[in-house]
């Protein structure tokens, strides 16, 4: 019975996705915790649970922009143009709260805002699910979102082929 193309990209995201979650596992233990003896407060699983949800999210966003760029140097493009501002205006490297209120309120429809929310409360303040669920909540509705929309994107374009 031959393999479908589903199957084939099932298993390369959850390959990809699993080394992800094992690299963020070790990095966190052995370097921020062990190295760096940066105290670990609340649970490593929930922390990870959260950046299992966050892979979701961003992965349905990268799927969003290949449906809609037409060719790979668009891609590329696209990426710089969507990534870098949604990681530099998350509140990871810099606080949310010296942006101006626009950007704090634009930034809200991104899941890495979300994410960095949850990461710190979780790691740096034992906050456990009954404080975080909201950033949870944002972020599986956010990856949703862009996964309905690319889905659809995606089922028109093979229609309009066909």
């Amino acid at each position: 019975m031959p393999v479908t193309p589903f199957e084939i990209r099932a298993a390369k995201v959850w390959s990809m996705g699993l080394v992800v979650l094992l690299a963020s596992t070790l990095s966190l233990i052995v370097v921020v915790h062990g190295l760096l003896s940066v105290p670990l407060l609340g649970s490593v699983w929930l922390f990870l649970a959260g950046a299992a949800l966050q892979m979701f999210a961003v992965t349905s966003i990268g799927i969003f922009m290949g449906t809609v760029a037409r060719s790979m140097p668009q891609m590329g493009l696209l990426l710089i143009l969507v990534l870098l501002p949604l990681e530099m205006l998350s509140g990871g490297t810099t606080p949310r709260e010296s942006m101006p209120a626009l950007i704090q309120t634009v930034m809200l429809a991104a899941p890495t805002t979300h994410f960095v929310n949850l990461s710190q409360a979780i790691l740096f303040r034992g906050a456990g699910f009954d404080v975080v669920w909201p950033s949870f909540l944002a972020i599986a509705v956010i990856g949703a979102a862009f996964f309905l929309i690319a889905l659809a994107l995606l089922r028109r374009t093979i229609a309009s082929m066909g």
